[in-house]
């Protein structure tokens, strides 16, 4: 019998009682801040409290739809079982899960892969309202005591996920303010290394230890345990069950009891599977009471999801919803935004006067769920414009000076695969520039990309527009009106980018952004403006190639008094 792998709360119960400035120089603001402010709400401390008490107390395991093969007598099953107590210390990032649902309410596992974002399971997700009745704990190796407690703002799920098989068995919680905990950063989807059979990975949960009563731990566990390879994985008598490509499995085949068995088992849901430093694996599934001979622990495979799960950590944007927005400048200087709705934008909002500036963009250089904007003034100076969610105020700080003759600034997202948001920029001279980002709105020292970018008169960027996790950018020739693909290749220098790829020839437009992901489907999307004023939305399809976009559609007219887009 398989199982996917919350834990029961009785158990719960039981176990609980450039001149690139390399740090910001704060300095009066020669631009305004935004008027809007992220419509993010969270449940006040004490009812998060009472959330976690309720599920310490009572909480079981997600229940499975009838129409689920584990629903006859099946349940959810993943512990750390023959492993070891570690301290948080080990693993900064681990994050408890609650659910408060009554004699429905369950935990799971799950990390901290930047300040606001959660990643565990479907399993954990679909089909629960996380931000009316979840928790989630951070910052203690203690099951439900001594840590954060933080509310859950948005929450999704791979839209493919299936109940019946645990296929695409990933998720991500967004919470509603950023935590401490030290983020673990995700494999990337090139990764084969790390899926190496007989590569030691490290589990880690606060699951069952035995197989013989439904407790689980009063402290993190991890257990070393060897990938196995697609083959191994399969031979067994659920192989049908293992699905190529989107699982993985790991651990010596269980011994059919506790001595001799290490495996994740009941609580450990959604937990990391770690290797080098990265997460390659959520905990997805295994055999009922994990220890019954020739068995494997099966998580998903996360270089897989990487093009799905990198949009959900990096959707920041000024409505707090999963979409991105579209800024735009009259030529006289008031800046607008334009929520999305999808395929279409909600009534402008006035945001104030930026008529001292010329370039805005849009990012989230912190990672902390909230959009930011840079703006460079007309004297050259390069702001940071950030929402601080402890005073529910906007902030600027000058990041950079004399930066008047850059031809292009362009904040992609990450692009040498630290999961750190970078900044790049073109020079007088053409040459391409990266500035690896902090994370805090400061940079290392910049990296040479490579020369020959002046022949481009639009340099953009805001995600991944090939569906494989990495930032891209997408650049204009000048003299022949090509739009060229640089794929992002998750590495700093000359090896930032892959060999251009033409993906289009747009002479009848004169004005393009890169907003992010305005659909709201995980895919970079495009906009085009006519010199007539009618502005369109190209969605974006993943592919990389000149299938790059599908049909555009249209926007509406009047973009023409816009001079400056985000």
């Amino acid at each position: 019998m398989r199982t996917a792998v919350p834990a029961a709360a009785a158990a719960i119960a039981t176990a609980v009682a450039g001149v690139m400035l390399m740090a910001p120089a704060n300095a009066a603001s020669p631009v305004p801040s935004p008027t809007s402010k992220p419509a993010v709400t969270s449940p006040s401390p004490a009812e998060l409290e009472a959330r976690l008490a309720g599920a310490a107390k009572s909480a079981g395991q997600p229940q499975q739809p009838e129409t689920s093969r584990f629903s006859s007598g099946g349940t959810i099953d993943p512990m750390v079982i023959g492993g070891t107590e570690t301290a948080i210390s080990t693993a900064p990032w681990m994050a408890q899960l609650f659910y408060n649902d009554g004699p429905d309410s369950f935990f799971c596992g799950g990390a901290v892969i930047a300040p606001t974002k959660i990643l565990t399971a479907a399993h954990c997700v679909k089909g629960f309202d996380w931000k009316g009745k979840g928790v989630v704990v951070t910052g203690t190796d203690k099951l439900a005591t001594g840590g954060t407690n933080s509310g859950v703002w948005r929450q999704w799920s791979h839209p493919k996920y299936n109940d019946y098989t645990l296929d695409n068995d990933i998720a991500v919680l967004t919470l509603a303010s950023p935590v401490k905990a030290k983020p673990i950063n995700i494999t990337k989807s090139h990764d084969t290394t790390s899926y190496k059979p007989g590569t030691l990975a490290t589990v880690y949960g606060w699951g069952r230890t035995t197989s013989r009563n439904n407790e689980i731990s009063e402290t993190l566990r991890k257990a070393e345990l060897p990938i196995n390879s697609d083959a191994t994985c399969a031979d067994w008598e659920l192989g049908d069950q293992f699905v190529k490509g989107h699982m993985v499995c790991a651990g010596k085949p269980a011994s059919g009891q506790d001595s001799g068995t290490k495996s994740a088992c009941n609580g450990d849901s959604g937990g990391p599977l770690v290797v080098g430093g990265k997460i390659v694996g959520v905990v997805s599934w295994g055999i009922q009471n994990c220890v019954k001979k020739g068995a494997y622990s099966v998580y998903a495979k996360v270089s897989s999801y990487a093009g799905s799960v990198v949009p959900r950590v990096d959707d920041g944007n000024l409505t707090g919803d999963h979409r991105s927005d579209v800024i735009a400048r009259t030529s006289g200087g008031t800046l607008y935004s334009y929520a999305s709705k999808g395929t279409s934008f909600a009534a402008r909002v006035n945001q104030g006067n930026y008529s001292g500036t010329n370039v805005i963009l849009q990012t989230d250089l912190n990672r902390d769920g909230y959009e930011d904007l840079v703006i460079r003034t007309t004297s050259g100076d390069v702001m940071w414009s950030h929402y601080v969610p402890s005073t529910q105020q906007w902030s600027n700080t000058k990041i950079a000076s004399g930066w008047g003759s850059r031809k292009q600034i362009v904040v992609p997202g990450d692009v040498t695969g630290d999961a750190l948001p970078d900044l790049l920029s073109v020079d007088s001279a053409g040459v391409l520039w990266i500035y690896p980002g902090k994370g805090n709105g400061t940079f290392s020292t910049r990296v040479k990309v490579g020369t020959g970018w002046s022949q481009y008169n639009s340099v953009r960027g805001n995600g991944d527009f090939t569906g494989d996790g990495k930032a891209d950018l997408i650049a204009r020739k000048g003299s022949t009106s090509e739009m060229f693909l640089y794929k992002g290749t998750a590495k700093a220098g000359t090896g930032a980018f892959s060999a251009r790829v033409k993906v289009r020839t747009w002479s009848d437009y004169n004005a393009f952004d890169a907003a992010g992901d305005v659909t709201g489907d995980g895919k970079a999307d495009y906009l085009a403006r006519t010199p007539g004023g009618t502005l369109y939305l190209y969605p974006g399809t993943g592919k990389a190639s000149s299938e790059i976009f599908a049909t555009r559609v249209k926007i509406g007219t009047g973009w023409q008094q816009y001079n400056l887009f985000g």
